[in-house]
């Protein structure tokens, strides 16, 4: 298989195979790379939908122009020490995080839940995420307090009294479907609103009362869903 970076070449093949609608492995074989690398690459550059292979080629080669070869003063990486290979974990870290960044969620942000996700604890201090991330204090701060607002993650104190940011704690994805369900049923109140604002049996109102319909279905089969897995999944034996 080559190595290197991907060629501009190769990343409009990467594009026509989308639109023909070929599954990863199969643009992969037919370039000679690894799944993974074909993978990683549509996903941190706008996901099966939206990429572009040109607006790929740019990024990839202002990331390179950015790129410093040392860590800046103060901020070394942390040296492993679960024996895992340090180059697979980061590409796991970067596909999952490059998933959430298509489901809308802040770069930074995004990379900081897939770093807790990939711990065995599910948790870091700020500082861990600092240290791992090779970032700012800022920069975590920002992105923890966008995931905890959204029910994505939680904080607790540890035997050091640290605090600490974890995924793991109880019905935190519940708890996110719950809040996205409620933020549905918000939306389909404000459609159906419109429905006597707009007068009812205009063009406008069938169409909002569709939507008011439509959403609170969604948002019940969300609700109902969330519940039956919390009580099937998370029963203790």
């Amino acid at each position: 298989m080559p190595g290197g970076r991907l060629t501009q070449q190769e990343r409009r093949q990467i594009a026509l195979g989308l639109a023909d609608g070929l599954a990863y492995a199969e643009i992969a074989r037919g370039l000679g790379r690894p799944t993974s690398t074909i993978t990683r690459e549509v996903l941190r550059n706008g996901g099966p939908a939206g990429y572009k292979p040109d607006i790929a080629q740019l990024s990839t080669e202002r990331r390179a122009q950015r790129r410093k070869p040392a860590s800046p003063k103060g901020r070394r990486a942390a040296e492993r020490t679960d024996g895992r290979d340090p180059e697979a974990v980061r590409e796991f870290e970067e596909v999952f995080s490059g998933i959430f960044i298509g489901q809308g969620l802040p770069r930074m942000t995004a990379r900081t839940l897939a770093s807790l996700y990939a711990t065995d604890s599910g948790s870091m201090t700020a500082q861990e995420l600092v240290s791992h991330l090779q970032v700012s204090p800022a920069s975590v701060s920002k992105a923890v307090a966008y995931l905890e607002g959204q029910g994505l993650i939680g904080r607790v104190r540890d035997e050091r009294r640290r605090e600490r940011y974890v995924v793991d704690e109880g019905d935190i994805w519940y708890r996110s479907m719950i809040a996205s369900a409620q933020g549905t049923t918000t939306l389909a109140g404000a459609a159906r609103h419109g429905v006597s604002s707009l007068g009812p049996g205009t063009p406008a109102a069938v169409r909002l009362e569709n939507i008011a319909r439509f959403l609170d279905f969604v948002s019940e089969a969300i609700t109902r869903a969330a519940e039956q897995a919390r009580d099937v999944l998370h029963t203790k034996p």
